[in-house]
């Protein structure tokens, strides 16, 4: 594919809102998860709660989109200086040419959750219709924060939301490039939104995926994920001329959908395999050019085990590696997106991120799995996010030099 410029990029996680906070707690190796204690649930696990969501004052043009999921959209859109780089495109190719493409898994299933609460009482007694003032199309709809974000920004190109899980906002990465090498558009808005909800703290409980203590991915008697929230923003463009030094570029993207089962991968990661493979394909490089893998690591036995062997099949044990999510938490269909940025920023700091809570690296999974920070140059990273029902997608990013 022709790589594509990140002009500008953004992300909000726990560990703080905009680059600089999330940098500094990665680079001094310091998580966010903590105890749960989110809205009414009472579950022995752990979370990552992004700061100050519940203070967000949706703009009262757009109050109709009003819940959690875009009040988080809108708070990352804020940081960064992320809004005036839109504009600025917006002005330079016409809002017509700027495409929108998110990921989400859950969107505002909260405000739905919270809706029933309220429900009307007939007559007799018994409970009925939703409350008037619930509006599903603009809260919960999977469409929702992509109509929302649109809306925001004012941009006005093709927009759509995909939702495959938790690759949902790395796949959103082929759309945008598809789009722009199609020639329907010249720059699009890329990334992801999920937020803590109540539907998906005990859906995974009751998968018994929950962990009782922070996530360990890749650790020896690892016990599950922790759930978070996060979202992550890219301005993609096209590559003006001679990209300036220390520019990220988009250079590979590569998708899967093995369909193996409908929540365990294939014990081989046989999608994985695919998935990692097309990306190296698609950027027209050799494992060996890759610097880090972000690995989708989520802590669960079953899947860091067969991403394990797909990574020690394509790549060996000469890889570093890790995942973020011992520090940022599962952000589920945010984190392609988010764990995107994070291999922007990693290298551009040219520091390999280390996989934080993990103590002993399982010894069945043969890579190279960093327990702390390296300092090295990265011209290429690759960036994993598999979803439910094998939808497999990575990420080559590479740094001009």
């Amino acid at each position: 594919m022709q790589a594509l410029e990140l002009k500008h990029y953004t992300l909000s996680t726990c560990l703080g809102l905009g680059r600089d906070a999330n940098w500094q707690k990665l680079a001094a190796q310091q998580g966010a998860l903590k105890p749960c204690d989110f809205e009414t649930i009472d579950l022995p696990t752990w979370i990552g709660e992004v700061p100050g969501v519940d203070a967000v004052a949706i703009r009262a043009a757009l109050a109709d989109f009003d819940c959690r999921n875009n009040r988080l959209a809108q708070l990352a859109l804020q940081q960064d200086g992320f809004i005036e780089s839109v504009q600025q495109v917006i002005a330079q190719v016409g809002a017509d040419r700027v495409g929108l493409f998110l990921g989400t898994s859950t969107s505002g299933i909260l405000q739905t959750e919270l809706a029933y609460r309220r429900r009307e009482t007939d007559a007799d007694g018994k409970l009925g219709a939703l409350p008037p003032d619930f509006r599903y199309a603009e809260t919960h709809n999977t469409y929702s924060v992509a109509a929302f974000v649109a809306a925001f920004l004012g941009v006005r190109g093709p927009a759509l939301t995909v939702s495959s899980a938790c690759s949902s906002s790395a796949k959103v990465f082929g759309n945008a490039a598809r789009m722009i090498e199609a020639g329907v558009i010249d720059a699009a808005v890329v990334g992801g939104v999920d937020t803590l909800c109540l539907t998906t703290l005990y859906g995974f409980n009751s998968l018994q995926l929950l962990s009782p203590e922070p996530a360990q991915p890749y650790g020896e008697g690892r016990q599950g994920i922790s759930i978070g929230e996060g979202a992550a923003f890219a301005l993609l463009t096209k590559v003006q001329g001679e990209a300036q030094p220390g520019s990220i570029l988009l250079c590979g993207v590569g998708e899967s959908s093995d369909a193996h089962h409908m929540s365990s991968p294939h014990p081989e990661g046989l999608g994985a395999q695919m998935a990692m493979k097309s990306a190296l394909a698609s950027a027209g490089i050799t494992p060996d050019r890759i610097g880090y893998i972000n690995l989708h690591g989520t802590a669960t036995p079953s899947n860091d085990a067969a991403e394990g062997r797909a990574v020690h099949a394509v790549f060996g044990r000469h890889t570093a590696c890790s995942s973020t999510k011992g520090a940022t938490g599962h952000t589920l269909g945010a984190a392609g997106g988010v764990e995107a940025v994070i291999c922007a920023m990693a290298m551009t700091n040219g520091v390999l991120p280390a996989g934080i809570n993990t103590q002993a690296v399982d010894a069945a999974l043969d890579v190279d799995y960093l327990l702390q920070n390296r300092a090295e140059p990265i011209d290429y990273a690759l960036n994993n996010s598999f979803g439910f029902g094998g939808s497999n997608c990575s990420l080559v990013l590479g740094v001009v030099r």
